[in-house]
């Protein structure tokens, strides 16, 4: 393919990329073979600060010619900064022929985005679930009732005999620490005992209740 051919395509597809996806996306063709006026079609400079006519340089900062280029390899999908520290997604393309070397670069400014990503963030991180701390007891969260009561027991719970699970059910239950949501498999998990069990152990407490 003739260098004037070339270029006419790849100033079409950088001028349709750069309408595709809005004013932060600037697409820039190289000639690599004069690298002291190396731009010869520019839209969107802007996110560089760059235009046509200006030497090869990387998103808009000075540089030598890198080992890609001199290997005529692409560059896909790449992070880098411009000099006033905008955050730029590029990706370089190297047309070569005989009697012409391009490349193309695509740069996309992502700093409002990252900043959008940023605010997004801080607005939908949360601290604690609001139907869990809608449902705990008066008296505090499960775990400060469970060691609560724990520390009434006097005794640790690799200690504990039926009779003394027994007992902390019932303690748990003063403290209505099964007022909590899912506070059931949470306790009969704490207490080395079977869902089924605690269950049984609060029916024994109903039955015992004063009429």
């Amino acid at each position: 393919m003739k260098r004037e051919t070339m270029l006419e395509q790849l100033s079409r597809l950088a001028e349709g990329l750069s309408q595709t996806f809005g004013s932060s996306c600037e697409t820039v063709i190289h000639d690599m073979d004069n690298r002291k006026e190396s731009i010869l079609s520019i839209n969107n400079g802007h996110v560089t600060g760059r235009s046509v006519g200006d030497p090869f340089n990387i998103l808009g900062k000075p540089k030598e010619i890198s080992e890609f280029m001199k290997n005529k390899t692409d560059l896909i999908n790449c992070l880098g900064k411009t000099e006033d520290g905008r955050v730029i997604k590029s990706s370089t393309f190297q047309f070569i022929g005989d009697d012409f070397h391009f490349s193309l670069g695509i740069n996309y400014d992502l700093t409002l985005l990252s900043l959008a990503e940023k605010a997004i963030k801080d607005i939908s991180t949360v601290s604690v679930d609001l139907e869990e701390k809608l449902n705990e007891s008066e008296s505090g969260s499960l775990e400060q009732i469970f060691q609560d009561c724990l520390d009434r027991m006097g005794k640790p719970l690799i200690m504990f005999n039926r009779e003394d699970r027994k007992r902390m059910i019932g303690y748990l239950h003063e403290k209505k620490a099964f007022t909590i949501q899912k506070s059931i498999p949470q306790v009969s998990e704490k207490l080395g005992i079977s869902r089924h069990t605690v269950y049984n152990y609060l029916n024994q407490l109903s039955s015992r209740a004063p009429v």
